[in-house]
């Protein structure tokens, strides 16, 4: 009898760790609704994300791009931001292998709280049908690279600003960040129309 309980512990144990990593992204997305700066209140069930999927956690291989001159980004507003590349993601998903860079912000390196901030802007195959139009973001932090490693989360895929409201400045991903495979991980289109 004491066997069977111990083999009931072991199997919850092992049922309890399959499941993490699902209960740990649901939280993150209920504090990202939750938290979110611009869509409040019952505006909230409009958010809409795709059906958490562990595959979409890819482990990428890291190349640092040395001395990379800055850039004027376009974003939504027809503005410009600058930004430079700081490293080019390698990765393999749908067996297929894929790249895609990380940039730094120009104006975040001035603030020290977000010295260390990395953007990853992207488009895919769902860009402009079930996820929003200009494409979606990813954010990193030079520490989240380990030994030219990094891990990229697209569950945590998150639409820019001007996909609720009019009047940001919203980076437009660059051509070489345009994915043709289909990302259906992250945040989905926004229901409501603004």
């Amino acid at each position: 009898m004491k066997f069977l309980g111990i083999t009931l512990l072991l199997f919850a144990g092992i049922a309890h760790a399959q499941t993490t990593y699902k209960d740990s992204m649901q939280q993150y997305i209920n504090d990202y609704i939750s938290g979110h700066e611009v869509v409040k209140d019952d505006d909230k069930k409009q958010l809409q994300f795709f059906t958490i999927d562990e595959t979409y956690k890819v482990n990428a291989t890291f190349e640092h791009v040395k001395n990379a001159p800055w850039f004027a980004l376009p974003t939504s507003s027809g503005k410009t931001k600058m930004y430079r590349q700081y490293g080019k993601l390698s990765f393999e998903l749908d067996g297929k292998p894929q790249t895609l860079y990380v940039y730094q912000s120009q104006a975040l390196l001035q603030n020290p709280q977000y010295a260390d901030h990395l953007f990853l802007p992207f488009t895919d195959a769902t860009t402009g049908k079930e996820s929003y139009e200009t494409g979606r973001y990813i954010d990193l932090k030079i520490d989240d690279i380990k030994n030219n490693k990094v891990a990229i989360d697209f569950n945590k895929a998150y639409n820019p600003y001007c996909a609720y409201v009019s009047g940001y400045s919203c980076p437009i991903p660059p051509k070489e960040n345009r994915l043709k495979i289909a990302i259906k991980a992250g945040e989905k289109k926004y229901l409501k129309a603004h």
